[in-house]
C-alpha cells in the first residue's frame, strides 16, 4: 500500500486503528507524531514540546534518553543485540532481582509484562494441578486473554461472574476466571471459600490502578491463600521499583509466592520477567519436559543483554540515596495541589494513587475499588484530560493514571497544576 504525503497525523491514521499503537482514542484533530523525548518531555513533528505524563506508560521510570541508560545500551548494542541465551547482563540483572524483591528466588524473563503475568497463571496451574483464578473487577494484567477480563466492564455483572472487555475470548477463558471486588474481603473470602478446590491462585495489583490497598486487605489475602493452599500472584508490572526498590511487597509488606514485573524495570526498553518461590519457578526447568507438569516458558528476546543493560543503569540510579524520598515528594506535590485546586474552585473529585501515581475520579463518593470509580462522571474525566493534552500535557485519555518519573521537576509540577487548573476553570462545575 502506497502512503500518500499528507499531515503526519493523517498519516498515521492511514496505516494504524484509531491513529496510534493502541488506546489512546484520541480525535483525529488532537492527534500527533512524536519525534524525540529528553527526561520529562516529549516533542512532536511541528516541534511543539509537551510535559510527558505517560512516560510511556509508566516504563521511561528515569526520564526520556537518560544518559546513563543511552551510555550502557550504546556499549552493548556494539557487543551485539541479542542471544537468546544467558549473557553477563542478563545473569548480573537476575542477581540484582533477587536481592531486591522479597519473594525472589528465581528468576525466568520474557519481553513484556503481559507475557510476564501470563507466565505466573501458566505457573500456579501447573503448580496446584488447579485452573481457576481469582482477579479483581477492574484490574489490567495484561492483555493476554485473562487480562481482558472484567477490566473495563460497562454492564456490572453479579461476582464472580466475568465480563469480557474484548472480543475474541473463548468461554472457556471465561469459566476459569472469578472476578471479585477489591477491596472486599468478605466478598472475595466467600468466593474463595466456595471455589477452594478449584482456585489455582489469587491475582491482584497491589496497588489496583491508583487505588490503595485498605487496611489489612492485602494481609487477609495472604491469610486467606495461604490457608488454602492457593497461590498469590502479585502483579507488579506497575508498583514493581516504584513503590519502593523491592516493590509493592516491600512498600506493603505483604509476601506473594510469584510476582510479575515489567515497564520500568527495563528503563524503557521491553522487559518482563516472573520471579518466586524456587520450587514453583523450577516448573520450567527443561529436564522436565514430559512430565505432567512441566511448563513451556521460553522468550525469543527475554532476557536480552541490550535491555538488561538498560535496566542495569536504570536499577543503579533507582539505588541512590534518596530517591524515593524525592520520588514520594514529586507524586504528593501533585495530588495535595490538586487537591487544592478541586477545594478552590468548588469542584468534586477524588484524588488517587501513592507514590508517583496520581489519578482524578470526578465523584464525590470515596473510591475504593472499580464499582465505586465507575459511578464516577466519566465524561468529564476525558474533557479534563483532552484540555490537558491541548495545553501541552501528553497523556493518554484512557488511562487510569498520570505517570510522574524521576526527571520531573517541582517546575513541571507547577505547570502542569497552572495547566490544570485553567482547564478545570474552562470546564466549571
Amino acid at each position: 500500500m502506497k502512503v500518500a504525503q499528507h499531515t503526519w497525523s493523517q498519516r498515521s491514521w492511514q496505516v494504524f486503528p484509531g491513529g496510534s499503537l493502541g488506546e489512546y482514542n484520541l480525535p483525529p484533530d488532537l492527534s500527533i507524531v512524536l519525534t524525540h523525548g529528553k527526561g520529562s518531555r516529549v516533542y512532536d513533528t511541528t516541534g511543539r514540546e509537551y510535559i510527558d505524563l505517560t512516560m510511556g506508560w509508566g516504563s521511561v521510570i528515569l526520564g526520556h534518553a537518560h544518559e546513563r541508560i543511552v551510555t550502557a545500551v550504546t556499549r552493548q548494542a556494539a557487543l551485539g543485540s541479542n542471544f537468546s541465551y544467558v549473557s553477563r547482563p542478563t545473569l548480573e540483572l537476575a542477581e540484582e532481582l533477587l536481592r531486591a524483591v522479597p519473594c525472589a528466588e528465581k528468576v525466568r524473563f520474557c519481553a513484556s509484562g503481559t507475557e510476564a503475568t501470563m507466565y505466573c497463571v501458566r505457573l500456579a496451574r501447573a503448580f496446584t494441578g488447579r485452573e481457576k483464578i481469582v482477579k479483581f473487577e477492574g484490574a489490567y494484567h495484561g492483555a493476554n486473554e485473562f487480562g481482558t477480563l472484567s477490566l473495563f466492564p460497562q454492564h456490572l455483572s453479579d461476582f464472580p461472574l466475568p465480563n469480557p472487555t474484548s472480543a475474541g475470548i473463548p468461554k472457556a477463558v471465561c469459566d476459569s476466571v472469578l472476578i471479585a471486588p477489591y477491596n472486599d474481603l468478605e466478598t472475595t473470602s466467600r468466593i474463595i471459600d466456595e471455589y477452594a478446590s478449584d482456585i489455582a491462585a489469587v491475582i491482584v495489583e497491589p496497588l489496583h490502578r491508583c487505588t490503595p490497598p485498605q487496611k489489612g486487605f492485602l494481609e487477609g489475602l495472604r491469610q486467606i491463600t495461604a490457608a488454602r493452599n492457593i497461590l498469590l500472584i502479585f502483579d507488579e508490572v506497575v508498583t514493581g521499583f516504584r513503590l519502593a526498590y523491592g516493590g509493592a511487597q516491600e512498600y506493603y509488606g505483604v509476601i506473594p509466592d510469584l510476582a510479575a514485573l515489567g515497564k520500568g524495570l527495563g528503563g524503557g526498553y521491553p522487559v518482563g520477567a516472573v520471579v518466586g518461590r524456587a520450587d514453583i519457578l523450577d516448573l520450567c526447568t527443561e529436564a522436565r519436559l514430559g512430565q505432567p507438569d512441566y511448563v513451556w516458558f521460553a522468550s525469543s528476546l527475554g532476557g536480552n543483554p541490550i535491555t538488561a543493560t538498560a535496566a542495569l543503569a536504570t536499577l543503579a540510579e533507582l539505588r541512590q540515596p534518596g530517591t524515593y524520598q524525592r520520588f514520594f515528594a514529586l507524586g504528593e506535590r501533585l495530588r495535595s495541589g490538586f487537591r487544592a485546586i478541586l477545594a478552590e474552585l468548588g469542584i468534586t473529585a477524588q484524588v488517587l494513587g501513592d507514590g508517583p501515581l496520581c489519578a482524578l475520579a470526578f465523584t464525590g463518593q470515596p473510591v475504593s475499588d472499580y464499582r465505586t470509580a465507575f459511578q464516577a462522571d466519566q465524561d468529564r474525566a476525558r474533557r479534563f484530560k483532552l484540555g490537558l493534552f491541548q495545553n501541552g500535557i501528553f497523556l493518554n485519555p484512557m488511562s487510569t493514571k498520570f505517570y510522574l518519573s524521576l526527571a520531573h521537576s517541582d517546575k513541571d509540577i507547577e505547570q502542569i497544576l497552572r495547566i490544570g487548573r485553567k482547564v478545570l476553570q474552562e470546564m466549571g462545575r
